[in-house]
């Protein structure tokens, strides 16, 4: 089996969507993570009860995040996937932020992107569509899930498509100089 962080980015077929492998699906209360090291989802962690993933979460592989991991990624679709799917998406924006833990302060960045193949998010282009509702969600959700690990997360900015893309391709970078060295 290949390993999932060194899959490609981007879509062999079409380079405007991005490849997302799920790690913890959408109404979950368990976080999953891929262990690169053991090359198997892992349990990280159970979140409370009446607390669970909005959305699916998972990275985008063959990228290198501010926190030392895969690029963050959350996807909305129409059923949950499931730890390890591969999916084909395409980016409708990114949620710039920054967790603090103690005294450290690493960027740790979501991009958003729709499943290419949903039928109840079709009409979303650009995150503005999802309105300023879905925004606070999500916020909110990256506040109280962070919180519990004993840190804090600070949104910086909501910015599109475009800004999520160039965000991709310097984690793409950053994935290649540390693959070197």
């Amino acid at each position: 089996m290949a390993s999932p962080v060194s899959l490609a980015s981007f879509d062999p077929e079409d380079d405007d969507l991005l490849v997302v492998v799920i790690e913890t699906p959408k109404g979950s209360r368990n976080k999953y993570a891929y262990d690169p090291d053991e090359r198997i989802f892992s349990l990280r962690k159970v979140l409370p009860a009446g607390m669970e993933f909005p959305y699916d979460f998972g990275f985008v592989p063959s990228t290198k995040a501010g926190d030392g991991d895969p690029l963050d990624a959350l996807v909305l679709m129409d059923e949950p996937a499931f730890p390890g799917c591969r999916l084909t998406c395409r980016p409708v924006g990114i949620i710039e932020g920054e967790t603090v833990d103690k005294k450290d302060t690493e960027r740790n960045d979501r991009i958003v992107c729709v499943e290419q193949g949903t039928h109840s998010y079709t009409h979303v282009k650009h995150i503005d569509d999802l309105g300023k509702a879905f925004e606070e969600e999500l916020k909110d959700f990256f506040v109280n899930y962070h919180e519990i690990g004993g840190a804090s997360y600070r949104v910086l900015g909501v910015k599109g498509p475009r800004q999520a893309v160039r965000q991709v391709q310097a984690c793409r970078k950053t994935a290649r100089r540390h693959s070197h060295s």
